[in-house]
């Protein structure tokens, strides 16, 4: 099926008024700190990129598209652009798409991302066919960079000033490079901070045109309360439209720009609807799975009494479901043998296709992975399976009092740095 590259608003602004789109969350994590962001989750009071109301796994996405699009069917555009990058959490950018390319194979698929981790993947997001791809560039001086990052991430080695923003614009143009390669329409966002590099976004434009982009889009600064950029004042629309005029006369500029939450929804510019905000948080809540055809739940546990086992260490799961008195035991079935990598955790989630949860004491990053994304849901607890499971069937969740409990970077408890957890 050919796609109509022409229906994205952000990229034609005669659709912005008849086509919608949607930004599926999944993407929660960032290897970069800007000056001017903080991400915020389950928020509803803000309207600018790095908010969200909820976090979802690739699957969860994509039940909360199949209803989304039940209520909104002007929806032309799936992208995924945070709350963190796309490409600090690949995995699950990339199922999402292929979820949604083979449900929705008419659906012009785009991300927004800050180029960093971008290039590696520029192929897989050619095969799945994402038409559309945003790399945000405000600098191509690492001076001026140093005084926009705080610290940037590469896999684990941390850099911070001019360093921080050479390795930054390194990547960014391999990113660039390769997007093009691929034959993907691209589009760079330039944040405008006055007084830094408001004086520079012609030389960005210069050198992004020589690289292949498509279009341009001069953002002003949106001050953001307890970030170092706070105390700027926004920039006056005056002189927001000189800077976009000198762009404009060196690649097309994109003028309409709302500064999109990580999970809009609907028109441009157009308000949060409470009503998709419930959805998308019911989605993340697991509601919307299909309980019929997955009726178990199971459990990695030593005795079958409490939950209390570490998914890596069990030699067996025990499968329940849930009657009207207390949690029936259905069959005990062995986990596979150690070693053999995700492989190991596929035969594992294979052998679950009938329980839409399981419930460990601790599981790894990897399995959970696996798990997750062929469509078991995994909650870290601890305490008896009959009160888990009341609880599950009951309201959907597992009680507070008895979920293992994340400790925020830095606190007490933590062994990370304080600049999030990789």
């Amino acid at each position: 099926m050919a796609l109509d590259l022409t229906q994205h608003p952000c990229f034609n602004s005669d659709k912005r008024h008849t086509t919608g789109r949607i930004h599926l969350p999944v993407a929660p994590k960032c290897n970069i700190q800007c000056n001017y962001c903080d991400r915020k989750f389950d928020c509803m009071n803000e309207s600018r990129p790095g908010v969200t109301s909820a976090v979802l796994e690739p699957r969860q996405a994509l039940a909360y598209l199949d209803k989304v699009m039940e209520r909104v069917p002007q929806l032309r555009v799936v992208g995924i652009a945070g709350p963190g990058d796309p490409f600090a959490s690949p995995n699950e950018t990339l199922e999402t798409l292929r979820l949604v390319r083979e449900k929705y194979p008419e659906m012009l698929l785009c991300v927004a991302s800050n180029g960093l981790n971008l290039a590696p993947y520029a192929e897989d997001l050619a095969r799945l066919e994402v038409s559309h791809v945003t790399v945000t560039v405000n600098t191509v001086d690492p001076a001026i960079g140093s005084r926009i990052y705080s610290w940037v991430r590469d896999h684990k080695t941390i850099y911070r000033g001019e360093q921080a923003a050479r390795v930054l614009l390194e990547r960014q143009l391999e990113s660039i490079k390769a997007v093009k390669a691929a034959g993907v329409t691209l589009k760079i966002n330039t944040i405008i901070v006055p007084g830094i590099n408001d004086e520079h976004a012609a030389v960005v434009a210069e050198e992004m045109r020589a690289l292949g982009a498509d279009v341009m889009n001069c953002i002003p600064l949106y001050p953001v309360a307890s970030t170092p950029f706070a105390g700027f004042t926004e920039m006056p629309l005056s002189e927001v439209k000189q800077i976009r005029s000198r762009v404009a006369e060196i690649i097309p500029q994109m003028e309409h720009c709302t500064r999109c939450r990580a999970d809009a929804v609907g028109l441009l510019g157009q308000d949060q609807s409470q009503e998709l905000v419930s959805l998308m948080k019911d989605s993340a809540a697991g509601l919307f799975d299909d309980r019929s055809a997955r009726p178990y739940v199971a459990v990695a546990s030593m005795e079958g009494i409490l939950i209390n086992q570490h998914l890596g260490e069990a030699d067996k799961v025990w499968i329940f479901e849930h009657d009207e008195i207390s949690p029936k035991l259905v069959a005990m079935r062995d986990a596979p043998e150690e070693g053999g990598g995700n492989a190991r955790w596929r035969e594992l989630s294979k052998s679950l296709e009938d329980c839409h949860t399981i419930l460990v004491s601790g599981v790894g990053r990897a399995p959970r992975w696996v798990l997750e994304n062929s469509g078991l849901r995994v909650i870290e607890a601890a305490g008896l399976i009959s009160t888990a499971m009341e609880s599950l069937h009951r309201s959907g969740e597992v009680p507070v009092a008895m979920q293992k409990q994340f400790k925020s970077c830095g606190s007490s408890g933590c062994q990370g740095t304080g600049t999030g957890c990789a």
